[in-house]
């Protein structure tokens, strides 16, 4: 490997083929951006997340198809006043509909007749307390976002010019008239505000944060730039291919999609290209030839390098084993963008530090012995070089040869002591809980959750086949804990068989609790369809609504979880058992990175929860977070033990695991605060889901950077000793060496 890796370096990082190089990236960049959409351009919304054949998706289909009315997609405006809705604001609303009956919005389907209603009939259809009145519209359920935006934005102003002041702005706390948007509409509307702006802060962000970081730690101006010019290279690659993709219908990005990929692109990017430059410098002060020195640092962490990014491109390629969108949108871009990442670390790079040569280390430029004495004659005083390790490094190699089991014992309590608080975790899978509370929809929705009840804001269908047979289910229904309210059974004009009763629960329809209840529903009507003779009558029972919806993501994703995190593991161990040649090797990191991700999500619920504010994580956190940390962490492991494997060769275990702790301490140290901080970054966005991603996300990566992989793993592999590399080469060779001995 090493000399195929030695004669690789040549061919894109030498005198002549460095320019070659960096040609060929800028054309295929130049030439995909021109020919191919960029994969922002490709983005659509993040609504169906289901798979077809879910409960509440048919239920969905055959509302749609067998009971019209419920057909067209909702817009809820929702007129407040603190103090008591007053027949002027009546009269308002009334002069819209008329307005919009006369002169209909686009994309418009049907209205109430709330018009031709007398005023003092039409107040009674407030909130018990007077303050709160919802009104509908209906859209075309075809209507995009583009086109229904402008259309939203006519009715806004309709509504200003009716009202004589603007009663969208005003702080909903304030006394005073409020409107606000929400519904199906105005969760989709302000959904695509709150991203319209969000990849752009997202990058700049990003960008910001790593060439601070990298100034900070490497103190050098010119190097800090390198890796971020290696990213943005593969990012204008990356950006046309998955354009392509999306155009093809091969794959569907949305707007988180693209948001965690940059993040990971430039987290996991500066990585890899941290770890090559790290071996570059160690070369520079052996090698006084730069083109060597650079080919001996490709030979000499290009596996580790392929190696890493191979991990990681399997572990999120797993991510296409799920059924539920938000998870299987992310497999083929993050995968195709490490990849893409993995081939410019070890071409584009090499053939810009090849360029660059010493100077990419200004001030602190690395240089031979001999250059180094040269100099100082020429300058006839001292020259500044650099530290050859950090403190930490020095510190953590002794410890953790020379007080093994103390250094386990104390990891193994603080970690697994994190891990505790797993069980304890609160999650949730409501709409509202992601979003700001001062997004519209959400404050539209808290008004009404307010001033109605729970289950007449998202009300639960629940549609029957009852093969023409006469079916006792609306009482029984009634008598359920957990019911307010049940409608008289409307049949199916085109399918008669099909009955559709609507009912109203008398929670939160968005929360835990009414989750829980969709499950009662369906055993009873299943039940009832059984009593009345109905054979298979679990596959004619259907329920829809926005409950439902929740109950089905719920069973999805934990579907998805018993599938996907096994994959994970598997496919880690083989890559490991391959690389290392150990079982025993390959057991304990994966050992430690697991409990290093349930630490993780132990301590980011206690910042989630106490720090943030968060009443419940969000339920696609654990899965998110697990891979991430897993795919990732391994990369780190595997930097690390591969020097530890590679000094065994030729010295002592203990020496071999203090010299391989040492060596790539600074650089991983290093390379963990910027993946740490780059996914941190997920905070400026504006999803709950996201922010606490982010932040889980970092705790694994700190956690697996200053306690996992510097202390824990080289512990364990001292009190293991020769074992540790059973049943591979070193093992053998110490076999021998004992033998002979």
């Amino acid at each position: 490997m090493n000399h195929f890796l030695h004669k690789f370096g040549r061919g894109v990082a030498s005198n002549k083929s460095r320019w070659v190089t960096i040609t060929i990236w800028i054309l295929l960049v130049l030439l995909l951006s021109m020919i191919w959409p960029q994969v922002n351009d490709e983005e659509v919304g993040g609504n169906n997340l289901l798979p077809d054949d879910s409960m509440s998706v048919e239920a969905s289909k055959m509302s749609k198809a067998y009971f019209p009315n419920d057909s067209g997609n909702n817009l809820l405006i929702v007129w407040y006043r603190e103090g008591g809705l007053n027949e002027t604001d009546f009269q308002t609303v009334q002069s819209l509909y008329k307005e919009l009956e006369k002169t209909p919005l686009n994309q418009q389907e049907q209205i109430p007749e709330f018009a031709s209603i007398p005023v003092e009939v039409f107040m009674q259809a407030a909130s018990e307390d007077g303050t709160t009145l919802t009104t509908p519209l209906v859209f075309n359920k075809e209507a995009s976002t583009d086109e229904l935006e402008p259309e939203i934005e006519k009715l806004k102003e309709k509504i200003i010019e009716m009202n004589g002041t603007n009663p969208f702005v005003r702080d909903i706390k304030e006394d005073g008239f409020h409107v606000r948007f929400t519904g199906p509409v105005g969760i989709q509307l302000d959904t695509t505000e709150l991203f319209s702006q969000a990849d752009v802060t997202l990058l700049i962000a990003t960008v910001l944060l790593v060439l601070i970081l990298l100034v900070v730690l490497y103190r050098s101006p010119i190097l800090a730039i390198v890796p971020l010019i290696g990213v943005g290279v593969a990012y204008g690659l990356i950006s046309p291919v998955l354009g392509f993709m999306a155009r093809q219908e091969w794959i569907v990005v949305d707007a988180q999609t693209i948001s965690i990929m940059t993040v990971l692109l430039f987290g996991a990017g500066t990585d890899y290209c941290l770890f090559l430059i790290s071996r570059y410098r160690e070369e520079l002060k052996l090698e006084a030839n730069k083109y060597k020195a650079l080919q001996l640092a490709i030979a000499g962490s290009g596996g580790a390098i392929m190696m890493s990014a191979l991990t990681t491109v399997l572990g999120l390629l797993t991510l296409s084993f799920a059924r539920y969108g938000s998870y299987d949108r992310f497999a083929v871009p993050f995968s195709l963008a490490i990849l893409i990442m993995g081939i410019a670390v070890l071409t584009l790079l090499p053939a810009i530090l090849a360029i660059l040569g010493r100077t990419a280390f200004f001030p602190f430029v690395p240089r031979t012995e001999q250059m180094t004495k040269e100099l100082m004659k020429k300058k006839g005083k001292q020259v500044r070089t650099p530290k050859e390790r950090s403190k930490f490094s020095r510190v953590a190699g002794k410890l953790v040869t020379e007080s093994p089991w103390k250094i386990i014992i104390i990891c193994f309590v603080f970690l697994g002591g994190l891990a505790l608080f797993v069980p304890k975790i609160d999650y949730t899978y409501g709409v509202f809980d992601s979003f700001p509370e001062d997004m519209p929809s959400r404050e539209g929705f808290t008004i009404l959750s307010d001033h109605y009840p729970g289950g007449e804001l998202a009300p639960t269908n629940v549609i029957l086949d009852t093969e023409g047979l006469d079916i006792d289910l609306e009482e029984k229904l009634v008598e359920l804990d957990g019911i307010a309210s049940v409608s008289e059974p409307i049949k199916s004009e085109s399918q008669s068989n099909l009955w559709q009763f609507t009912l109203s629960l008398s929670v939160d329809p968005y929360s835990n609790q009414a989750v829980k209840k969709i499950e009662d529903i369906k055993e009873l009507s299943v039940e009832v369809l059984k009593d009345a003779g109905i054979k298979n009558a679990s596959e004619k029972v259907w329920i829809g609504g926005e409950t439902a919806t929740l109950y089905d993501t719920e069973k999805t994703t934990s579907r998805d979880q018993s599938i996907i995190i096994p994959a994970v593991l598997l496919i880690i161990a083989a890559l490991l058992l391959v690389y290392l040649r150990s079982v025993v090797a390959m057991i304990y990191l994966l050992v430690t990175v697991v409990l290093s991700y349930f630490s993780a999500l132990g301590l980011g619920w206690l910042v989630i929860h106490y720090g943030i504010g968060s009443s419940a994580m969000q339920g696609l956190i654990p899965l998110y977070s697990f891979v991430f940390l897993v795919a990732l962490g391994g990369d780190y492991n595997i930097f690390m033990i591969s020097s530890i494997w590679k000094k065994r060769g030729h010295m002592p275990l203990k020496k071999a695991i203090s010299e391989g702790v040492g060596e790539t301490s600074s650089v991983i140290s290093s390379a963990g605060l910027i993946l740490a901080g780059t996914f941190s970054v997920l905070a400026v966005l504006p999803l709950q889901v996201l922010v606490q991603f982010g932040t889980v996300t970092a705790i694994g990566v700190l956690l697996d950077t200053f306690i996992v992989r510097p202390l824990l793993v080289p512990a364990i592999t001292t009190v293991l000793g020769k074992y540790a590399f059973w049943p591979g080469k070193l093992w053998k060779q110490d076999n021998k060496e004992k033998q002979r001995s």
